[in-house]
């Protein structure tokens, strides 16, 4: 089933985990991709592969014109799943990473929204989805920016969907608990092992899980759904 056929679709983070398989997803239901990322560890060989995969900081507004200037064609689908996460202690965070954290998980989501929207309205309508977290209102020790940053994307989201409903663009969140992504096996198990703990269903999710949802609401099946926080992350705000 191509649900996506001739849709153009952005997707940040996409060098890996979440965001490399929203893209390849997208791709595989027909949608023309773009695949942004600073960098791409495995190569792709790109004669078989219809992802058009680009370098790109989120973090800069430059590059962000510079991405909606070789779009002519507008924009259907932006899914903002670049992240990048501190683990320290609030009092012990540094001031350059808590800046850090808050500029791409935070700034790289509003300059992303800001540029692609108007290309949106060029195509009659779109639907974005920006990635928050289940810590965005259930906190673990540490991590205060990604905490921060994470909650301010859900009411960010909640303000372009009610700003952009009138243009036919819906904009949503995702709220993923602990999934097995690169970064998150690059935690200490202890971190892991506290989230898994606090996990009804006792286990980590997979990208691909949190993929089948971002493409329903990036669908039509989807088409009532806008302001929406999705929550996907086995049972770990239920408590």
């Amino acid at each position: 089933m191509a649900r996506f056929e001739g849709k153009i679709a952005v997707v940040t983070g996409a060098g890996s985990g979440m965001g490399r398989e929203v893209s390849e997803q997208l791709a595989a239901e027909g949608a023309k991709v773009i695949a942004l990322d600073l960098a791409f560890p495995d190569p792709v060989p790109r004669e078989t592969n219809p992802i058009d995969y680009r370098q790109h900081d989120v973090t800069l507004p430059e590059a962000w014109d510079a991405l909606a200037a070789s779009l002519p064609g507008g924009v259907d689908i932006l899914v903002n799943a670049a992240g990048v996460m501190d683990y320290a202690l609030l009092h012990e965070t540094e001031v350059r990473s808590w800046q850090r954290t808050m500029s791409v998980d935070l700034d790289g989501v509003m300059f992303g929204m800001r540029v692609m929207i108007p290309l949106m309205k060029t195509r009659g309508g779109g639907v974005i989805v920006n990635f928050s977290s289940a810590l965005a209102t259930i906190a673990l020790p540490g991590s205060p920016a990604y905490h921060a940053a994470k909650a301010a994307v859900t009411h960010l989201t909640r303000n372009a969907a009610v700003t952009y409903a009138a243009d036919k663009i819906r904009v949503n969140a995702i709220h993923p608990g602990i999934i097995a992504t690169p970064l998150v096996m690059r935690q200490s198990d202890e971190f892991n092992q506290a989230a898994i703990a606090r996990t009804p269903l006792g286990r980590m999710g997979t990208p691909q899980e949190i993929a089948k949802c971002v493409l329903f609401m990036a669908s039509d099946d989807a088409a009532f759904m806008t302001g929406s926080a999705v929550v996907v992350d086995g049972g770990f705000s239920a408590h």
